[in-house]
């Protein structure tokens, strides 16, 4: 598998990304010629259209889809001379994924549900130290059915955090939120990012979230451009 020497702080570079999908005879362009740059304890927030391509570059990163042409580098590892038993592999050891629905399984405690994602983990973190930072120690030996949307939302973040993950990857954490509790779950996201020194990408539409990060990348049919936000704010600092 081909590696590099890793470049200063770069976690995730990715070099004149494309991804075409062939419908019948109609090929859509949905990323076009992507450079960008994520750095190591880095909160980056990417922000766009619906249909712009969001998820699916979170999906490339992730190695869950491969890009048509160019490279994309994690942690300096090339994904895209990879095949899919290493692409699975890689995914179990450099990623933690936190997704708009929990996906949680409702036969498992909290634990039991971070203990999942521990099993494919080279160096985890004990589930319930991870419970316990996500602010869910009293609470995890509860099945899913016995916690809020926001409790499981956070058993998910354990869940992904749990795995010490190279990078964590949100799309849409709180989607499926309200506006208060989305608030607390992105709060968390941030304190983790600070405390824990965790790199964590967002896929958001929801402009204020953009307020928290060191970057914001505004992702378009035509292409990317990076902002530095040199205010970031803590969450509960933002009004939604």
């Amino acid at each position: 598998m081909m590696t590099q020497e890793a470049s200063g702080d770069v976690a995730v570079r990715c070099t004149q990304l494309h991804r075409n999908y062939q419908m019948g005879e109609v090929t859509v362009k949905v990323l076009r010629g992507i450079d960008l740059e994520i750095r190591r304890g880095e909160l980056t927030v990417i922000v766009g259209a619906s249909g712009a391509g969001k998820s699916t570059l979170l999906n490339i990163i992730g190695g869950i889809d491969r890009p048509t042409s160019g490279e994309v580098w994690v942690d300096g590892e090339n994904l895209t001379v990879m095949n899919d038993r290493q692409l699975t592999e890689y995914r179990r050891r450099k990623i933690g994924f936190v997704f708009q629905f929990y996906n949680l399984v409702p036969t498992l405690t909290a634990v039991e549900n971070v203990q999942v994602s521990t099993q494919i983990a080279s160096q985890p973190m004990d589930p319930a130290e991870a419970l316990k930072l996500v602010d869910l120690g009293e609470q995890m030996h509860h099945f899913p059915a016995q916690l809020s949307g926001g409790q499981q939302q956070r058993v998910s973040i354990a869940r992904a955090l749990a795995k010490q993950p190279a990078i964590m990857l949100c799309d849409e954490p709180t989607g499926a939120l309200d506006a208060h509790t989305g608030q607390r779950v992105l709060g968390l996201l941030s304190q983790l990012n600070e405390e824990v020194g965790a790199t964590i990408v967002i896929i958001t539409h929801a402009a204020p979230m953009a307020a928290m990060a060191h970057r914001v990348l505004h992702l378009t049919m035509e292409g990317i451009t990076s902002r530095e936000n040199k205010a970031r704010k803590r969450a509960e600092e933002i009004t939604w």
